[in-house]
């Protein structure tokens, strides 16, 4: 199987986007799939999630964008096998400044995954189209959603579902929807039920039948440095991401047969 590669994205912030990221990655890489993540936000908390340090992630998505190290220079090993992290920090703020005036600015992270021998490539966005997001679409086969289970958010993806049809039309014509993922659900709130009913209504089987519940293990997971599925794999929110993981595997394996007939 060639390479996929999959920008996770959302132009809300807080919807549970690096969550996501770090353990769909970290459950492919437990079936012996090799897994990189790109951590293409400033903030850096998808290099936090995995443990690495703020004194450790250079070179990292920055140096690479500038041109100043190659992918491979800038690639580390995290502490879960098969998953490899290209970090981020602060500085990747300043590469939208640095990147204006440059050629080709939108495919610069494109040009550095072409070829690449992994299995999947994820790329944890900014919560914000910036040229940062437009690299990771132009660079992406498809573009997986966390969807926050309240009613703003319902709001906010229509808007990035208009933005990747933009893309299609100008940087990207072969981006598709990988899928819907629902975030944050709780049970205890009636508003989850609705905004489930009504995504699923609207957007129909691009959504995971797998739905992530508000967890205090998730919570707490990224503080240790750990994914929840490596810091609890016992608890509702681990269960859920391992669950994600098998239908993940499943739309990827009846998308391959669907293209072979």
């Amino acid at each position: 199987m060639s390479t996929k590669i999959i920008a996770v994205a959302n132009q809300k912030g807080g919807v549970g986007k690096t969550t996501t990221t770090i353990n769909l990655g970290t459950a492919l890489a437990a079936i012996q799939k090799k897994v990189l993540i790109v951590d293409l936000d400033p903030q850096g908390n998808a290099s936090t999630g995995l443990g690495l340090s703020r004194n450790n992630r250079r070179p990292g998505s920055y140096d690479v964008l500038l041109g100043f190290s190659s992918l491979e220079q800038g690639v580390k090993e995290t502490k879960i096998p098969n998953l490899f992290l290209l970090a981020s920090g602060p500085e990747l703020y300043g590469a939208e400044v640095e990147l204006v005036d440059a050629n080709d600015r939108e495919f610069k992270l494109k040009k550095s995954l072409d070829g690449k021998t992994y299995d999947y490539i994820f790329i944890d966005c900014p919560p914000a189209l910036s040229l940062l997001t437009l690299n990771a679409f132009a660079a992406a086969n498809s573009v997986l959603v966390p969807l926050q289970s309240e009613y703003y958010a319902l709001e906010g993806v229509s808007q990035l579902f208009k933005t990747i049809e933009l893309i299609r039309k100008s940087i990207n014509k072969s981006l598709e929807i990988e899928g819907i993922v629902l975030t944050m659900f709780d049970k205890r709130n009636a508003l989850s039920y609705s905004v489930e009913s009504e995504v699923r209504e609207h957007f129909g089987e691009k959504v995971y039948q797998t739905i992530i519940p508000r967890n205090v293990r998730i919570s707490e997971a990224p503080s240790h440095g750990l994914p929840v599925t490596v810091y609890d794999i016992n608890c509702q929110g681990s269960r859920s991401y391992l669950e994600l993981a098998r239908e993940f595997i499943r739309q990827q394996k009846e998308g391959v047969n669907n293209e072979k007939k």
